[in-house]
C-alpha cells in the first residue's frame, strides 16, 4: 500500500538514496532539507520528489512543516529521521554551540518529527518511524563527544518510543550505518580514511543504497513485527 513518507535531510547522501528507495516502492515521498536551495531544486527536477525546507532542530518550524505536508500531500505514515550534522573536535576545544547544534538537530530533530507525526499514525493504526543512528553512537569515536552522544541518544529514543507505539501499529526502529561513501565521509583526510577502511572486515566503505534498502524493509508491511530494533549496517566493523 502506498503511503506518504518524509525523509529528513532527504535530498543528498543517504537521505537521497532513502527517498529514491521509498519512491521505487510506490510511496509518495517528501524530502525535507535545511539549507541548499539550488541542490534541492536539482533533486526535485531529477527525481520528481517534492522538497520542503525547514530546520528539523526548530520545534515550531517542524510542526508547521509537517502540517503543511499533511495538508498538501496527505497524512504522514512514514518518517525517516536522517538529518544530521557534525561539529567535530576534542572536548577541550569544543564550544557549547558545537555541542548544542549537534544535539539540537541530530537528536532534537527526531523528537520534533515524532511530535509532529506520531499522534496521527497512532490514530490511523499504522506508522513507521526509522531513525538513522551511527556506528559512532554504538562504539564512540575520538573527537565526537557531541555526535556520538546524539546518535547514542537516538538508539535509546527508538527503544522507548517503540514501546509507546507498538499496540497502535506504529513501529519505531533505528539503523546504525558504518562508514558510508557520502560527502560527509569523503571530507575525511585520505590517510585517516585509509585507516578506517582497514578496520572494516568487508574491506570497503558502504554504499548509501545499502542503508536505503534497510530503511525500505523497516517501512514495509513485512516489518510489522520488528520494533525497538537497531539494524547495524557497517560491514562488520562493530559487532555486539
Amino acid at each position: 500500500m502506498a503511503r506518504v513518507a518524509i525523509v529528513t535531510g532527504g535530498t543528498r547522501g543517504i537521505g537521497k538514496a532513502v527517498s529514491l528507495a521509498l519512491q521505487e516502492r510506490g510511496h509518495t515521498v517528501v524530502a525535507n532539507y535545511a539549507g541548499n536551495d539550488e541542490k534541492a531544486r536539482a533533486f526535485t527536477e531529477e527525481t520528481g520528489i517534492a522538497a520542503y525546507k525547514w530546520d528539523v532542530g526548530d520545534h515550531e518550524a517542524t510542526l508547521d512543516g509537517c502540517a503543511r505536508v499533511s495538508e498538501e500531500v496527505g497524512p504522514i505514515d512514514i518518517v525517516i529521521n536522517n538529518a544530521g550534522i557534525t561539529r567535530d573536535g576534542v572536548l577541550q576545544r569544543m564550544s557549547f554551540d558545537d555541542w548544542n547544534d549537534v544535539m539540537r538537530i541530530n537528536l532534537g530533530g527526531c523528537f520534533n518529527m515524532a511530535k509532529a507525526t506520531f499522534a496521527g499514525m497512532r490514530e490511523r493504526g499504522w506508522g513507521r518511524i526509522v531513525n538513522i543512528g551511527s556506528i559512532n553512537g554504538q562504539a564512540g569515536q575520538y573527537g565526537q563527544v557531541n555526535y556520538a552522544a546524539a546518535k547514542s541518544g537516538i538508539h535509546g529514543f527508538t527503544k522507548a518510543l517503540a514501546q509507546e507505539g507498538a499496540k497502535y501499529g506504529v513501529t519505531v526502529n533505528a539503523i546504525a550505518p558504518g562508514y558510508i561513501d557520502t560527502d560527509m565521509v569523503s571530507a575525511v583526510p585520505a590517510p585517516v580514511l585509509e585507516k578506517i577502511v582497514a578496520k572494516i572486515p568487508v574491506g570497503r566503505l558502504g554504499n548509501a543504497y545499502e542503508i536505503a534498502r534497510g530503511c525500505a524493509f523497516l517501512c514495509s508491511e513485512n516489518a510489522g513485527f520488528v520494533t525497538g530494533s537497531t539494524l547495524s549496517i557497517n560491514g562488520g566493523q562493530h559487532m555486539y
